[in-house]
């Protein structure tokens, strides 16, 4: 499910579980042990062609509170692997990346989207999915407090030059032009003076690790109210149907 690509000194991890990279238990699992064994000194993120991630697998969400607790813990742990990472990872996103495939994109050192109709977002409550105040100070950090505050409730998706603009994400290039773009910043900030770098990259992500490292929402609150209601269930149905 994960496809590792060394390029030199940079190594991309692909997401390659057909057919929209939904994020199940062993998909996250496998990224979380893919992301710790690997030894470059700079990390890429990227999806299929036209797609980054759909976000977690609705089915596994649905399937009983085990299943969705199992889920959940997944991905909290590929959560603080990403955000305590000692080498940057850059998120090339592929395509669309609602959900779960934003959460992972913005808790990278640096996000580059495919121009175009391509949209990303926090589309959790859409879905009726508690998105917790955890994953809102994330999304504030990087867009504000006003921004974050207006998409958020409502679940906005936004297309790439939309979220170009909020501050979600940092480029946007053409779609054929994501990896080679991410993996060429990868490559200068490894050509940078690594101590100096590893220093200053610690000092402006200080404030991320610190929403982790002292969470507001604990599994239980989750699961409680935005993960196992009836409200939730309804609307997981609907979706499913849907599609």
């Amino acid at each position: 499910m994960i496809e590792i690509i060394d390029h030199g000194s940079v190594r991309e991890l692909r997401l390659a579980r057909a057919p929209v990279n939904a994020l199940n238990c062993v998909l996250l699992k496998e990224l979380d042990a893919a992301i710790m064994a690997a030894e470059a000194p700079a990390l890429v993120l990227s999806g299929a062609a036209g797609i980054f991630s759909a976000g977690l697998d609705v089915r596994e969400v649905t399937a009983s509170e085990e299943s969705a607790r199992a889920l959940v813990m997944a991905f909290g742990r590929l959560q603080l692997r990403l955000v305590h990472s000692p080498v940057p990872i850059i998120a090339a996103i592929t395509g669309h990346s609602p959900a779960g495939g934003a959460v992972i994109a913005v808790l990278c050192d640096y996000r580059i989207m495919a121009s175009g109709e391509f949209r990303i977002g926090l589309n959790e409550v859409q879905v009726g999915l508690y998105p917790g105040e955890t994953i809102y100070r994330v999304l504030e950090r990087l867009v504000g407090t006003r921004h974050a505050a207006a998409l958020l409730p409502r679940g906005a998706m936004l297309r790439s030059d939309e979220a170009l603009a909020a501050g979600l994400v940092d480029e946007c290039v053409e779609p054929a032009a994501v990896v080679p773009r991410a993996l060429a910043l990868a490559n200068e900030l490894i050509a940078l003076p690594p101590k100096t770098y590893q220093r200053t990259r610690d000092l402006v992500r200080r404030d991320l690790r610190k929403i982790f490292d002292q969470p507001s929402d604990s599994v239980e609150a989750m699961m409680k109210y935005g993960w196992v209601t009836e409200e939730t269930r309804a609307r997981m149905a609907r979706f499913l149907t849907a599609r």
